[in-house]
């Protein structure tokens, strides 16, 4: 694979002999320019992976030349650098944009290390974007989720009602608006109801609407949730949590496609689509007769099973980079990144809450840990106590026994590589497996894998 192409701007022959070759060693592609003029030619003629700065150039400012980049919506990640660094300065820098601030005289590891852990950031980040614009914000390239995305693309095209089933958290809202937006019906409407939200006294009139003076406090006519929703999409969150009198009438309603008010006695035309989602058994529900088996058979045409975050803990990385940054710009915080160590504690935690866990955890970090790096300490700080340690029970009943088997694989290489510093050698001497296997596993879980050009002892 094709090494980086870094530029490095600064106005001293020596540091820019000495960076170019210490860089070019490690295998990067390196161009040097000694002041703002030539930097912004070089620009014109490539495109770089990521820029080193120092602040005082002869022809102008480092921090004003990343300005200029910013502006121009270049997103190249920029390293800057100064001898006469000032906390004034840094926090300028960081506001401008720049990803880290070093200080002179470089530390060459220390360089190094920042350098790379900003290029797989920013490549696992640009990965973000496009899956984002191909796939909304369903994140992930792990089998279970390319196969769920190619059943909502399919499931968008035609017309039929879907059962959305997970896990609270996995994102069951996202998926009904990926089909919404998929589909035909994207320019209508798209109404969405949260039925263990409403008192069940209530959930009639929103989802069919009144008439004035129906009960008290109708004082105007009101539309619910299905003529609103009509030309377009209606998604019914929790919908294993309705009432059963209530199950009823919604069955007429998908059956007929057509409502009469509360109140009324006139009926209104419908043109629906309804996604419900649930995060229960509803099968197991309509066989013990808790929850209507004809309306579970009725939404059930097409079912849609979102995978928990346990089962497709590979897309955590991607998914962590994507809520950091986003965590980031909401918060309006200067840049962070994380350690590979602290990516490989949180692909070691289960997150009961799934997705949702997860960005409530990278915010929670954001937030509060004081230091530019996140580190594995500050993610096991961050995380439930007693499921962070790892001192759960492997069996649990209802997940597979492949899935249990993955769980504590991954849980052994996780603690093995923390403990040893992240060295494949010594770790996979320790456990007694050949290097080369011990790779293919830490991949295949998830875990860490070191680049081609990274030292291991």
């Amino acid at each position: 694979m094709a090494r980086a192409y870094l530029l490095v701007v600064d106005d001293e022959p020596a540091i820019l002999t000495t960076l170019q070759k210490a860089l070019t060693l490690e295998g990067y592609q390196v161009d040097v320019a000694g002041g703002v003029a030539i930097a912004e030619e070089k620009f014109k003629k490539r495109a770089y992976d990521l820029c080193l700065f120092d602040v005082m150039l002869p022809d102008g400012d480092g921090v004003e030349l990343l300005r200029k980049l910013r502006a121009a919506g270049a997103e190249v990640p920029v390293i800057m650098m100064s001898g006469h660094a000032t906390i004034d300065l840094a926090v300028k820098a960081t506001r401008s944009g720049a990803l880290q601030f070093l200080e002179k005289p470089l530390n060459t590891d220390a360089l190094l290390l920042t350098i790379e852990t900003a290029l797989r950031l920013d490549r696992a980040e640009t990965e973000a974007r496009a899956l984002r614009s191909s796939q909304g914000e369903l994140l992930g390239n792990s089998p279970s989720i390319v196969k769920l995305i190619d059943q909502i693309t399919r499931a968008a095209r035609g017309s039929a009602d879907v059962l959305v089933i997970g896990e609270r958290g996995t994102g069951k809202e996202l998926v009904s608006r990926m089909i919404h937006e998929r589909s035909s019906r994207a320019r209508g409407p798209f109404e969405k109801l949260n039925c263990a939200a409403v008192p069940q006294e209530l959930i009639e009139s929103e989802l069919f609407g009144h008439e004035a003076g129906a009960f008290t406090g109708a004082s105007k006519q009101r539309r619910g949730k299905f003529e609103r929703a009509s030309g377009g999409t209606l998604f019914l969150d929790e919908v294993g949590d309705m009432a059963v009198p209530m199950q009823s009438k919604l069955l007429r309603v998908l059956q007929e496609r057509e409502v009469e008010r509360v109140g009324g006695n006139e009926t209104v035309k419908v043109d629906v689509r309804v996604v419900a989602a649930t995060n229960r058994d509803l099968a197991g529900a309509a066989a013990k007769g808790d929850f209507r088996a004809d309306l579970y058979d009725r939404l059930n045409v097409i079912p849609l099973a979102v995978p928990p975050l346990r089962e497709r803990r590979s897309d955590i990385p991607l998914l962590a980079a994507h809520l950091l940054a986003s965590s980031v710009r909401a918060n309006d915080l200067p840049g962070k990144r994380m350690a590979q160590h602290a990516i490989d504690a949180l692909c070691s935690y289960d997150f009961p809450g799934n997705v949702r866990e997860l960005r409530n955890v990278i915010e929670r970090l954001v937030i509060l840990t004081p230091h530019d790096e996140i580190k594995a300490e500050d993610v096991r700080a961050a995380l439930p106590g007693e499921s962070s340690k790892g001192d759960t029970h492997l069996f649990r009943t209802g997940v597979p026994f492949r899935v249990l088997v993955e769980e504590a694989e991954r849980r052994i290489l996780s603690e093995a590589l923390v403990h040893f510093g992240g060295q494949m050698t010594a770790t996979s001497r320790a456990l007694e497996l050949e290097r080369s296997h011990l790779y293919k596993k830490a991949r295949a879980l998830g875990l860490r894998e070191k680049s081609s050009g990274e030292s291991d002892e």
